[in-house]
Protein backbone atom coordinates (compact mmCIF):
# COMPACT_ATOMS: atom_id res chain seq x y z
CA UNK A 1 0.00 0.00 0.00
CA UNK A 2 2.58 2.12 0.54
CA UNK A 3 4.81 1.94 -2.73
CA UNK A 4 1.47 2.94 -4.30
CA UNK A 5 2.56 6.39 -3.80
CA UNK A 6 6.22 5.87 -4.66
CA UNK A 7 7.05 7.00 -8.25
CA UNK A 8 9.25 5.08 -10.92
CA UNK A 9 12.66 5.18 -11.85
CA UNK A 10 14.31 7.01 -8.83
CA UNK A 11 17.74 5.82 -6.43
CA UNK A 12 17.48 3.20 -4.11
CA UNK A 13 17.81 6.29 -1.46
CA UNK A 14 15.12 8.63 -2.62
CA UNK A 15 13.29 5.49 -3.27
CA UNK A 16 13.34 4.91 0.51
CA UNK A 17 12.61 8.27 1.83
CA UNK A 18 9.28 7.85 -0.17
CA UNK A 19 8.38 4.40 1.38
CA UNK A 20 9.50 5.46 4.59
CA UNK A 21 6.90 8.93 4.11
CA UNK A 22 4.58 6.67 2.80
CA UNK A 23 4.36 3.87 5.83
CA UNK A 24 4.21 7.04 8.23
CA UNK A 25 1.23 8.33 6.41
CA UNK A 26 -0.41 5.14 6.38
CA UNK A 27 -0.13 4.59 10.35
CA UNK A 28 -1.67 7.80 10.88
CA UNK A 29 -4.65 6.72 8.67
CA UNK A 30 -4.68 3.00 10.52
CA UNK A 31 -6.02 3.56 13.66
CA UNK A 32 -8.98 5.02 11.87
CA UNK A 33 -9.27 1.84 9.79
CA UNK A 34 -8.51 -0.44 12.68
CA UNK A 35 -11.73 0.77 14.90
CA UNK A 36 -14.01 -0.43 11.35
CA UNK A 37 -12.39 -3.83 10.87
CA UNK A 38 -11.77 -4.74 14.62
CA UNK A 39 -13.98 -4.56 17.01
CA UNK A 40 -13.02 -3.30 20.44
CA UNK A 41 -13.27 -6.70 21.94
CA UNK A 42 -11.09 -8.34 19.67
CA UNK A 43 -8.48 -5.27 20.18
CA UNK A 44 -8.57 -5.51 23.58
CA UNK A 45 -7.98 -9.67 23.71
CA UNK A 46 -4.87 -9.20 21.15
CA UNK A 47 -3.13 -5.96 23.00
CA UNK A 48 -3.63 -8.53 26.40
CA UNK A 49 -1.78 -11.26 24.43
CA UNK A 50 1.00 -9.07 23.37
CA UNK A 51 1.57 -7.39 26.77
CA UNK A 52 1.19 -11.23 28.25
CA UNK A 53 3.97 -12.24 25.41
CA UNK A 54 6.05 -9.38 26.05
CA UNK A 55 6.61 -9.95 29.73
CA UNK A 56 6.93 -13.45 28.88
CA UNK A 57 9.74 -12.41 26.98
CA UNK A 58 11.44 -9.83 28.89
CA UNK A 59 11.56 -12.06 32.35
CA UNK A 60 14.22 -14.36 30.32
CA UNK A 61 16.17 -12.36 28.79
CA UNK A 62 19.11 -12.07 31.00
CA UNK A 63 19.79 -15.81 30.31
CA UNK A 64 20.71 -15.14 26.67
CA UNK A 65 24.12 -15.67 26.55
CA UNK A 66 24.47 -15.32 23.24
CA UNK A 67 26.66 -12.52 21.53
CA UNK A 68 23.94 -9.91 20.48
CA UNK A 69 24.76 -6.92 17.83
CA UNK A 70 21.56 -3.94 17.94
CA UNK A 71 21.61 -1.47 15.57
CA UNK A 72 19.26 1.58 16.82
CA UNK A 73 18.23 4.67 14.75
CA UNK A 74 17.74 8.20 15.99
CA UNK A 75 15.61 9.05 13.23
CA UNK A 76 12.92 5.85 13.51
CA UNK A 77 9.09 7.33 13.31
CA UNK A 78 7.85 3.99 13.29
CA UNK A 79 9.49 2.55 16.51
CA UNK A 80 11.37 3.67 19.22
CA UNK A 81 14.78 2.19 18.42
CA UNK A 82 17.23 4.85 20.46
CA UNK A 83 15.36 3.75 23.75
CA UNK A 84 14.62 0.05 22.92
CA UNK A 85 18.50 -0.46 22.06
CA UNK A 86 19.33 1.48 25.47
CA UNK A 87 17.06 -1.41 27.73
CA UNK A 88 18.55 -4.14 25.69
CA UNK A 89 22.30 -3.41 26.26
CA UNK A 90 21.00 -2.85 29.74
CA UNK A 91 19.03 -6.12 30.32
CA UNK A 92 21.25 -8.48 27.89
CA UNK A 93 24.32 -9.56 29.07
CA UNK A 94 26.53 -9.98 26.21
CA UNK A 95 25.20 -7.17 23.85
CA UNK A 96 26.67 -4.77 21.69
CA UNK A 97 24.76 -1.44 20.60
CA UNK A 98 25.50 0.95 17.49
CA UNK A 99 23.88 3.85 17.23
CA UNK A 100 22.70 5.63 13.86
CA UNK A 101 21.41 9.21 14.98
CA UNK A 102 20.56 10.24 11.53
CA UNK A 103 19.18 6.81 10.23
CA UNK A 104 15.27 6.03 9.58
CA UNK A 105 13.64 2.69 10.13
CA UNK A 106 14.97 1.02 7.12
CA UNK A 107 18.91 1.25 8.16
CA UNK A 108 20.02 -1.36 5.98
CA UNK A 109 18.87 -0.03 3.20
CA UNK A 110 20.31 3.32 3.42
CA UNK A 111 23.13 4.78 0.94
CA UNK A 112 26.27 4.44 3.27
CA UNK A 113 25.38 1.79 5.81
CA UNK A 114 27.25 -1.25 5.21
CA UNK A 115 26.58 -4.32 7.74
CA UNK A 116 29.83 -5.94 7.27
CA UNK A 117 31.82 -3.37 8.39
CA UNK A 118 29.52 -2.14 11.06
CA UNK A 119 30.32 -5.95 12.38
CA UNK A 120 34.10 -5.94 11.98
CA UNK A 121 34.11 -2.58 14.04
CA UNK A 122 31.71 -4.24 16.96
CA UNK A 123 34.15 -7.30 17.31
CA UNK A 124 31.10 -9.40 16.41
CA UNK A 125 33.10 -11.48 13.56
CA UNK A 126 35.14 -14.49 14.46
CA UNK A 127 36.35 -17.73 12.97
CA UNK A 128 35.94 -19.93 16.02
CA UNK A 129 34.67 -19.77 19.78
CA UNK A 130 37.51 -17.83 20.84
CA UNK A 131 38.11 -14.25 18.69
CA UNK A 132 41.63 -14.11 18.08
CA UNK A 133 42.16 -10.35 16.75
CA UNK A 134 45.23 -11.40 14.68
CA UNK A 135 43.78 -14.25 12.55
CA UNK A 136 39.81 -13.14 12.68
CA UNK A 137 41.08 -9.52 11.76
CA UNK A 138 39.37 -8.84 7.89
CA UNK A 139 41.48 -5.83 5.83
CA UNK A 140 39.34 -2.77 4.57
CA UNK A 141 37.96 -2.93 1.51
CA UNK A 142 38.56 -0.05 -0.71
CA UNK A 143 35.10 1.65 -0.47
CA UNK A 144 35.71 1.65 3.41
CA UNK A 145 38.88 2.79 3.06
CA UNK A 146 37.44 6.00 1.03
CA UNK A 147 34.18 6.48 2.66
CA UNK A 148 36.54 6.89 6.29
CA UNK A 149 39.47 8.88 4.81
CA UNK A 150 37.83 10.74 1.96
CA UNK A 151 34.36 11.12 2.85
CA UNK A 152 33.81 11.05 6.43
CA UNK A 153 37.28 12.68 7.96
CA UNK A 154 38.56 13.89 4.59
CA UNK A 155 38.53 17.70 6.06
CA UNK A 156 40.56 16.80 8.78
CA UNK A 157 43.64 15.06 6.05
CA UNK A 158 43.29 18.61 3.87
CA UNK A 159 43.51 20.83 7.25
CA UNK A 160 46.97 18.85 8.43
CA UNK A 161 47.94 18.76 5.29
CA UNK A 162 50.55 16.11 6.21
CA UNK A 163 53.76 16.07 4.88
CA UNK A 164 55.73 12.53 4.83
CA UNK A 165 58.93 12.16 4.77
CA UNK A 166 61.46 9.22 4.92
CA UNK A 167 65.02 8.12 5.23
CA UNK A 168 66.77 5.42 2.79
CA UNK A 169 69.07 3.09 3.52
CA UNK A 170 72.23 5.35 2.40
CA UNK A 171 70.53 8.24 5.20
CA UNK A 172 69.28 10.70 2.29
CA UNK A 173 65.88 12.46 3.20
CA UNK A 174 63.42 11.95 0.63
CA UNK A 175 59.38 13.32 0.46
CA UNK A 176 57.32 10.72 0.57
CA UNK A 177 57.74 6.88 1.98
CA UNK A 178 59.87 5.18 -0.43
CA UNK A 179 62.77 4.56 2.21
CA UNK A 180 59.92 2.76 4.27
CA UNK A 181 60.66 -1.43 3.61
CA UNK A 182 57.90 -2.74 1.23
CA UNK A 183 58.69 -6.66 2.69
CA UNK A 184 57.96 -7.18 6.07
CA UNK A 185 58.02 -7.90 9.32
CA UNK A 186 58.37 -3.88 9.71
CA UNK A 187 58.35 -2.71 13.39
CA UNK A 188 57.84 0.91 13.79
CA UNK A 189 58.65 2.43 16.97
CA UNK A 190 57.68 6.15 17.39
CA UNK A 191 55.93 9.14 19.40
CA UNK A 192 52.60 9.03 20.31
CA UNK A 193 50.74 12.42 19.66
CA UNK A 194 48.31 13.86 22.30
CA UNK A 195 45.22 11.60 22.28
CA UNK A 196 46.69 9.38 18.97
CA UNK A 197 45.98 12.71 16.41
CA UNK A 198 48.67 11.45 14.23
CA UNK A 199 47.34 7.89 13.53
CA UNK A 200 45.02 8.84 11.06
CA UNK A 201 47.35 10.53 8.70
CA UNK A 202 49.98 7.83 9.50
CA UNK A 203 48.10 5.31 8.89
CA UNK A 204 46.19 6.41 5.77
CA UNK A 205 49.12 7.82 4.17
CA UNK A 206 51.41 4.35 4.22
CA UNK A 207 48.56 2.34 2.73
CA UNK A 208 47.46 5.15 0.67
CA UNK A 209 51.06 5.49 -0.84
CA UNK A 210 52.72 2.01 -0.24
CA UNK A 211 49.23 -0.04 -0.63
CA UNK A 212 50.42 -1.78 3.17
CA UNK A 213 48.38 -1.94 5.75
CA UNK A 214 50.03 -1.28 9.09
CA UNK A 215 48.79 -3.00 12.17
CA UNK A 216 48.98 -1.19 15.45
CA UNK A 217 49.43 -2.26 19.09
CA UNK A 218 46.75 -0.07 21.05
CA UNK A 219 45.43 0.09 24.74
CA UNK A 220 43.30 -2.90 25.66
CA UNK A 221 40.23 -0.02 26.72
CA UNK A 222 40.11 0.38 22.84
CA UNK A 223 38.97 -3.33 22.84
CA UNK A 224 36.61 -3.38 25.46
CA UNK A 225 32.77 -2.66 26.02
CA UNK A 226 33.23 0.19 28.71
CA UNK A 227 34.84 2.67 26.16
CA UNK A 228 31.77 1.93 23.72
CA UNK A 229 29.35 3.41 26.76
CA UNK A 230 30.12 6.83 26.90
CA UNK A 231 29.71 7.35 23.21
CA UNK A 232 26.60 7.35 21.10
CA UNK A 233 29.27 6.54 17.94
CA UNK A 234 32.38 4.75 19.35
CA UNK A 235 35.28 6.18 17.55
CA UNK A 236 37.12 3.38 17.95
CA UNK A 237 34.99 1.22 15.34
CA UNK A 238 37.15 2.58 12.58
CA UNK A 239 40.55 1.58 14.71
CA UNK A 240 39.43 -1.61 14.70
CA UNK A 241 38.90 -1.87 11.13
CA UNK A 242 42.47 -0.84 10.26
CA UNK A 243 43.85 -3.82 12.13
CA UNK A 244 44.68 -2.27 15.46
CA UNK A 245 44.87 -5.00 18.08
CA UNK A 246 45.60 -4.84 22.18
CA UNK A 247 49.13 -4.38 22.89
CA UNK A 248 50.60 -7.76 24.24
CA UNK A 249 53.41 -9.85 23.57
CA UNK A 250 51.65 -12.20 21.80
CA UNK A 251 49.71 -10.28 19.60
CA UNK A 252 52.98 -8.87 18.76
CA UNK A 253 54.56 -11.89 18.51
CA UNK A 254 51.95 -13.33 15.55
CA UNK A 255 51.99 -10.07 13.75
CA UNK A 256 56.02 -10.30 13.33
CA UNK A 257 55.65 -14.19 12.43
CA UNK A 258 53.20 -13.23 9.63
CA UNK A 259 55.50 -10.34 8.32
CA UNK A 260 53.17 -7.60 9.18
CA UNK A 261 54.16 -4.13 9.47
CA UNK A 262 53.33 -2.93 13.11
CA UNK A 263 53.26 0.02 14.92
CA UNK A 264 53.95 0.05 18.24
CA UNK A 265 54.27 3.21 21.10
CA UNK A 266 56.55 2.54 23.83
CA UNK A 267 55.45 5.75 25.78
CA UNK A 268 51.90 4.24 25.54
CA UNK A 269 49.13 6.17 27.68
CA UNK A 270 51.71 8.38 29.60
CA UNK A 271 52.62 9.68 26.36
CA UNK A 272 49.27 9.92 24.82
CA UNK A 273 48.12 11.64 27.93
CA UNK A 274 50.83 13.72 28.32
CA UNK A 275 50.76 17.23 30.80
CA UNK A 276 50.93 20.81 29.70
CA UNK A 277 54.31 21.76 28.21
CA UNK A 278 55.35 18.19 27.63
CA UNK A 279 54.91 18.10 24.46
CA UNK A 280 57.30 16.07 22.40
CA UNK A 281 58.93 14.18 24.80
CA UNK A 282 59.18 11.03 25.35
CA UNK A 283 58.07 8.67 28.27
CA UNK A 284 59.89 5.47 27.18
CA UNK A 285 59.80 2.36 30.18
CA UNK A 286 63.27 0.52 30.68
CA UNK A 287 61.96 -2.65 29.22
CA UNK A 288 63.39 -3.10 25.88
CA UNK A 289 61.46 -6.69 24.96
CA UNK A 290 59.99 -5.19 21.34
CA UNK A 291 63.81 -5.13 20.25
CA UNK A 292 64.66 -9.04 21.41
CA UNK A 293 61.05 -9.72 19.70
CA UNK A 294 61.91 -8.21 16.43
CA UNK A 295 65.77 -9.58 16.35
CA UNK A 296 63.72 -13.08 17.06
CA UNK A 297 61.46 -12.54 13.67
CA UNK A 298 64.68 -10.50 11.61
CA UNK A 299 62.59 -7.79 11.74
CA UNK A 300 63.97 -4.27 10.54
CA UNK A 301 63.05 -1.40 13.12
CA UNK A 302 61.60 1.93 11.19
CA UNK A 303 62.20 4.76 14.25
CA UNK A 304 60.16 7.89 13.68
CA UNK A 305 58.83 11.07 14.65
CA UNK A 306 55.89 13.58 13.58
CA UNK A 307 55.39 17.05 15.38
CA UNK A 308 52.24 19.73 14.42
CA UNK A 309 50.35 18.89 17.47
CA UNK A 310 51.18 22.40 18.92
CA UNK A 311 49.74 23.63 15.89
CA UNK A 312 45.96 22.67 15.85
CA UNK A 313 45.41 22.32 19.98
CA UNK A 314 46.20 24.09 22.64
CA UNK A 315 45.97 21.67 25.90
CA UNK A 316 43.76 23.67 28.58
CA UNK A 317 43.22 21.17 31.08
CA UNK A 318 45.38 18.51 31.71
CA UNK A 319 45.51 15.48 33.84
CA UNK A 320 47.29 17.37 36.78
CA UNK A 321 44.14 20.03 36.44
CA UNK A 322 41.62 17.54 36.79
CA UNK A 323 42.83 15.69 39.67
CA UNK A 324 43.03 18.96 41.70
CA UNK A 325 39.52 19.23 41.54
CA UNK A 326 37.73 16.59 43.95
CA UNK A 327 34.40 15.86 41.84
CA UNK A 328 36.76 15.14 38.94
CA UNK A 329 39.89 13.48 40.73
CA UNK A 330 37.26 10.69 42.31
CA UNK A 331 35.58 10.07 38.92
CA UNK A 332 39.03 9.25 37.17
CA UNK A 333 39.81 6.87 39.71
CA UNK A 334 36.53 5.06 39.68
CA UNK A 335 37.05 4.79 35.99
CA UNK A 336 40.27 3.38 36.04
CA UNK A 337 38.92 0.39 38.36
CA UNK A 338 37.29 -0.70 35.51
CA UNK A 339 39.83 -0.89 32.95
CA UNK A 340 42.58 -2.81 31.93
CA UNK A 341 45.54 -1.35 33.74
CA UNK A 342 49.16 -1.69 31.91
CA UNK A 343 52.64 -1.31 33.01
CA UNK A 344 51.74 -2.00 37.05
CA UNK A 345 54.57 -3.47 38.11
CA UNK A 346 56.60 -0.67 37.12
CA UNK A 347 57.13 3.01 39.21
CA UNK A 348 57.69 6.31 38.17
CA UNK A 349 55.88 8.38 35.35
CA UNK A 350 55.88 5.72 32.78
CA UNK A 351 53.33 3.48 35.24
CA UNK A 352 50.73 6.58 35.48
CA UNK A 353 48.46 5.06 33.05
CA UNK A 354 45.45 6.70 34.52
CA UNK A 355 42.72 7.56 31.50
CA UNK A 356 40.94 10.54 31.72
CA UNK A 357 39.64 13.23 28.65
CA UNK A 358 41.60 16.26 29.06
CA UNK A 359 40.44 19.73 28.28
CA UNK A 360 41.35 20.84 24.34
CA UNK A 361 41.05 24.37 22.70
CA UNK A 362 41.15 23.95 18.70
CA UNK A 363 43.56 26.35 16.92
CA UNK A 364 43.74 27.66 12.84
CA UNK A 365 45.26 24.56 11.61
CA UNK A 366 49.14 24.55 11.10
CA UNK A 367 50.54 21.16 9.32
CA UNK A 368 51.84 17.61 10.82
CA UNK A 369 55.51 16.62 9.67
CA UNK A 370 56.89 12.91 9.62
CA UNK A 371 59.83 11.41 9.17
CA UNK A 372 60.63 7.83 9.23
CA UNK A 373 64.29 7.39 10.25
CA UNK A 374 66.76 4.74 8.31
CA UNK A 375 65.58 1.15 8.71
CA UNK A 376 67.13 -0.84 10.83
CA UNK A 377 67.52 -4.16 9.80
CA UNK A 378 68.24 -7.11 12.51
CA UNK A 379 67.91 -10.18 10.11
CA UNK A 380 72.03 -10.58 10.28
CA UNK A 381 71.92 -9.68 14.03
CA UNK A 382 69.72 -12.06 15.35
CA UNK A 383 72.30 -13.82 17.63
CA UNK A 384 74.24 -10.42 19.25
CA UNK A 385 70.41 -9.13 20.40
CA UNK A 386 69.50 -12.15 22.32
CA UNK A 387 72.23 -10.81 24.79
CA UNK A 388 70.58 -7.85 26.75
CA UNK A 389 73.30 -5.55 26.95
CA UNK A 390 73.09 -5.42 22.99
CA UNK A 391 69.43 -4.94 22.74
CA UNK A 392 69.31 -2.13 25.51
CA UNK A 393 72.36 0.06 23.29
CA UNK A 394 70.12 -0.13 20.56
CA UNK A 395 66.85 0.21 22.21
CA UNK A 396 68.76 3.74 23.51
CA UNK A 397 69.85 4.81 20.31
CA UNK A 398 65.81 4.23 18.78
CA UNK A 399 64.61 6.45 21.35
CA UNK A 400 67.30 8.79 20.60
CA UNK A 401 66.77 8.84 17.03
CA UNK A 402 63.31 9.64 17.49
CA UNK A 403 64.04 12.37 19.71
CA UNK A 404 66.85 13.63 16.87
CA UNK A 405 63.87 13.37 14.74
CA UNK A 406 61.43 15.55 16.55
CA UNK A 407 64.08 18.21 16.55
CA UNK A 408 64.83 18.36 13.38
CA UNK A 409 61.25 18.56 12.42
CA UNK A 410 60.80 21.35 14.42
CA UNK A 411 63.00 23.39 13.33
CA UNK A 412 62.67 22.62 9.81
CA UNK A 413 59.11 23.13 10.06
CA UNK A 414 59.51 26.93 10.43
CA UNK A 415 61.32 26.88 7.30
CA UNK A 416 57.90 25.89 5.19
CA UNK A 417 56.13 28.44 4.00
CA UNK A 418 52.96 26.88 3.91
CA UNK A 419 53.06 26.14 7.47
CA UNK A 420 50.00 28.18 8.11
CA UNK A 421 46.06 26.96 6.93
CA UNK A 422 46.11 30.59 4.58
CA UNK A 423 48.88 30.10 2.33
CA UNK A 424 48.21 26.57 1.95
CA UNK A 425 44.72 27.52 0.94
CA UNK A 426 45.61 29.73 -1.61
CA UNK A 427 48.15 27.51 -3.23
CA UNK A 428 45.61 24.49 -3.65
CA UNK A 429 42.77 27.17 -4.98
CA UNK A 430 45.58 27.78 -7.73
CA UNK A 431 47.06 24.88 -8.76
CA UNK A 432 44.02 22.63 -7.51
CA UNK A 433 43.55 20.53 -4.41
CA UNK A 434 44.92 17.42 -4.93
CA UNK A 435 48.29 19.23 -5.96
CA UNK A 436 50.70 18.21 -3.12
CA UNK A 437 51.37 21.49 -1.56
CA UNK A 438 55.51 22.29 -0.73
CA UNK A 439 57.58 22.47 1.80
CA UNK A 440 60.58 23.49 3.20
CA UNK A 441 63.92 22.41 1.31
CA UNK A 442 65.62 18.81 2.62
Amino acid sequence: MAMVDVAEGLSLPDMVAQLSDGLVALLLRLSVALSKIISKGTLVWKLKLLKSASSYANSRLHAVKAEVLVLASGKDQILPSMEEAERLRNTLPNCNVRFFKDSGHVILLEDGINLLTIIKGAQVYRRSRIRDFVSDFLPPTLSEFKRIYDQQNGWFRQAVNAVMLSTMKDGTIVRGLAGIPDEGPVLFVGYHMLLGLELYSLIGAILREKKILVRGLGHPLLFTKFSESYFIDPPFDTIRNFGAVPVSPSNLFKLLSRKAHVLMYPGGVREALHRKGEEYKLFWPERLEFVRMAAKFGATIVPFGVVGEDDIIELVVDYNDLMSFPPARDWIKLQDTKIIRLRTDLTGEVANQDVHLPGLLPKIPGRFYYLFGTPIETREKKDEFRDKEEAHKLYLYLKSEVENIMSYLRKKREEDPYRSLLPRALYQATWGFTKEVPTFEL
